[in-house]
């Protein structure tokens, strides 16, 4: 099987994750279904449903978070330079909006648009590695196409 690439501290939010699911989120999800058993009649049992579906959730997030630890590559971006590649956190100046932004260049598995983590696979991280301080980046979006112009990048 490929291997996963993560940083550091996606794999450590990934293995925190994974702990809270197993050691807070599943007891207290068996704790409700014991809890809504006992209201008696199952099959009009809202809290019941409920509270399976949501254990349905947990052991599917904790089967995927197993999955991705166990083919998890971490790599150490601490002594990476040059070029955007992997790992590198890019401040970037978006030129119809008139300001800078910036994102770390992630894995899918840590990917998180909303934290500044950027999915290495989505059409500006592909477009952004490679590219030194200075370039210019166009990409095409379903909104248009939008340029990027690279100011900084770092390794942290």
């Amino acid at each position: 099987m490929e291997k996963i690439p993560l940083t550091k501290s996606g794999h450590g939010r990934l293995e925190a994750e994974l702990k809270k699911l197993k050691s807070t989120d599943r007891p207290a999800i068996i704790q409700a279904i014991a809890e809504a058993r006992e209201l008696g009649d199952l099959s009009e049992n809202a809290e019941y449903h409920a509270a399976r579906e949501k254990q349905s959730f947990i052991e599917g997030r904790i089967k995927e978070l197993e999955g991705i630890l166990s083919l998890a590559e971490v790599i150490d971006i601490s002594s990476l330079s040059g070029s955007i590649k992997f790992g590198a956190t890019v401040t970037l100046y978006l030129d119809e909006a008139d300001k800078e932004v910036e994102y770390q260049v992630v894995g899918e598995a840590e990917a998180d648009l909303e934290n500044q983590l950027l999915n290495i696979n989505s059409p500006l991280a592909r477009a952004l590695i490679g590219k030194e301080e200075g370039d210019e980046v166009e990409v095409r979006t379903p909104g248009g196409t939008k340029s990027y112009e690279v100011i900084k990048i770092t390794y942290k």
